[in-house]
């Protein structure tokens, strides 16, 4: 198994809790016992242990839950492990929402036994999980979201606050006049056009930290210095609402500092230029001529319009390929497109659901019921064993002892037994279905849309020019080894619903769910829900 790319190090705590007093203390020991392996293996540094002892994960009422989150909003740690994730809720929903309560936080979630190597394998698992259970959730976490927005409208907090702001006493936004002077000192500097290297180097000398609780660099500033609560506006999701919350940096200097940091833009120069960030194909789209990565690039035209359009690397650097450029606003829905095409029709939404069951209940029954089973066989032979011997008179203080010692570990195995069978994950398969069908319902325009289907299906796109427009050959992450589909595409088409020319191959599903071709190791473990 490849290992798992580490963190830089940090800072971490567990959170352990196991259900009801039927259960065995040793537990909550257990828990703790893989979680403080799992931190070692990321080189986290754990500082405390958060512990419900006899707690339903039922609910959130529960003190060291509740302390882990008034910590994580102090910024006390970057990190939290657990054993698994349906500590943190006893559904995928409530786990879900506290794992993004968190990541409000600004802190990372990591799993013992829930982790995911660096293979292929393990990178489609965890993509696939985080994209199919955000959609999955999305359905089942309207009264969470009714709750949140309802703080919203109130200006009551949500989340973490930025440098400057912290949770008062009724749940509003106060100013936290400490850091809202490093806020407005930072501000000004950068109206006066101070160089971020020489604030940050000047805040660190004095041992001022930032919201994260980290040393301050040039990038610390870009979200600082573009947070428009700090204007007294209240923003939560679409929820807008002007006077929300405290003033810490008045008009004047706010647009002062905007104008300034669009100076720092306009000047930079190198490989970032304004719009890199939205080419979603980068490190996957790649020259079918050379081989070589297309890049996004952008231009204005005479008109002054900004056009943006990948082009093949080595053309561009070392001019040893003549691939022809392409638009983005072609190439981008036409992949969208694709993956919808080949890999969210009925049959292959059937066909994820079966895998994803399948995977789940062989992955249960193999991790942890067959073993315990197994050894509960094993002592109650040793136990029958015992008996026949008292039976046929063989009445010693070491029988008696065995038989004691033996009824006692048969007793921790039943109750190892229950708790295994409590663990085990029951994927819903209708409402898997459902949520597939309403994520194959997506705009192939919406770029979060697009990223989506990008991170769960893509491998990469092979872009090649023809005679007349071109062809793709776009590898999935999924479906083995018949991952392939060859598209010829319009590269001046815009409505990418007719993109693809009448030429395209149809890509037949059924020779997944044929016996004739044996899933791989990829797809078995397709989409996992925790």
């Amino acid at each position: 198994m490849a290992k798992k790319k580490k963190p830089a190090g940090g800072i971490a705590v567990i959170y352990a809790r196991y259900s009801s007093h039927n259960q065995r203390d040793v537990s909550i020991e257990q828990q703790i016992e893989a979680c403080r392996k799992h931190a070692a293996e990321l080189g986290l540094t754990i500082i405390a242990t958060y512990e419900d002892r006899a707690i339903s994960g039922r609910t959130d009422n529960r003190p060291a839950f509740q302390r882990l989150m008034h910590d994580a909003e102090k910024g006390k740690f970057s990190y939290v492990l657990a054993w698994k994730s349906n500590r943190m809720g006893r559904n995928m929903m409530q786990a879900m929402v506290n794992e993004s309560r968190l990541m409000d936080c600004g802190i990372k979630v990591y799993y013992a036994e829930e982790d995911f190597d660096d293979s292929a394998a393990g990178r489609f698992a965890l993509r696939s999980m985080m994209n199919v259970n955000q959609f999955y959730s999305d359905n089942l976490a309207e009264d969470v979201r009714r709750g949140l927005m309802d703080n919203a409208n109130k200006c009551m907090v949500n989340g973490r606050q930025p440098l400057g702001y912290k949770r008062g006493k009724d749940g509003k936004v106060v100013v936290d006049e400490p850091a809202a002077a490093i806020v407005r000192e930072v501000y000004t500097r950068v109206a006066s056009g101070e160089l971020f290297t020489d604030i940050a180097r000047d805040l660190n000398r004095r041992g001022i930290k930032t919201a994260d609780k980290g040393e301050w660099n040039k990038n610390s500033f870009h979200r600082l210095c573009s947070n428009e609560k700090y204007r007294g506006i209240y923003i939560y999701g679409d929820v807008r609402i002007e006077g929300g919350i405290p003033t810490i940096i008045d008009d004047p200097l706010w647009y002062k500092v905007q104008e300034a940091l669009r100076v720092k833009k306009l000047k930079r120069n190198g490989r970032h230029r304004p719009g890199d960030e939205d080419y979603l194909l980068t490190g996957k789209l790649r020259c079918g001529k050379c081989g070589g990565y297309m890049i996004g690039m952008s231009g204005r035209s005479k008109t002054g319009d900004i056009h943006y359009y990948y082009a093949c690397q080595n053309r561009r650097v070392g001019r040893t390929c003549d691939k022809k450029n392409i638009r983005r606003d072609v190439i981008e829905p036409a992949v969208a497109q694709a993956i919808k095409e080949y890999c969210l029709t009925d049959d292959a939404i059937e066909w994820i659901a079966d895998k994803t069951v399948e995977y789940w209940e062989k992955a249960d029954r193999n991790l942890q019921l067959d073993s315990i089973e197994g050894d509960l066989v094993a002592v109650q032979s040793s136990i029958s064993n015992v008996m026949k011997a008292i039976e046929m008179g063989v009445v010693t203080e070491t029988t008696r002892d065995r038989l004691i010692e033996l009824e006692k570990q048969r007793t921790d195995l039943k109750s190892k037994l229950a708790l295994a069978k409590e663990e085990v994950v029951h994927v819903d398969r209708k409402k898997l279905i459902s949520s597939l069908l309403l994520f194959r319902n997506g705009d192939i325009h919406d770029r979060q849309y697009q990223e989506d289907l990008f991170k769960t299906f893509l491998i990469s796109v092979y872009v090649y020019d023809d005679d007349n427009n071109g062809h793709l050959k776009i590898v999935f992450n999924a479906f083995g080894d018949n991952n392939t589909v060859d598209l010829p595409i319009d590269f001046g088409e815009t409505d990418n619903q007719s993109a693809f020319s009448d030429g395209a191959e149809k890509f037949d599903y059924s020779l997944h769910r044929s016996t004739r071709t044996k899933p791989s190791e990829e797809t078995q473990v397709a989409f996992l829900f925790v």
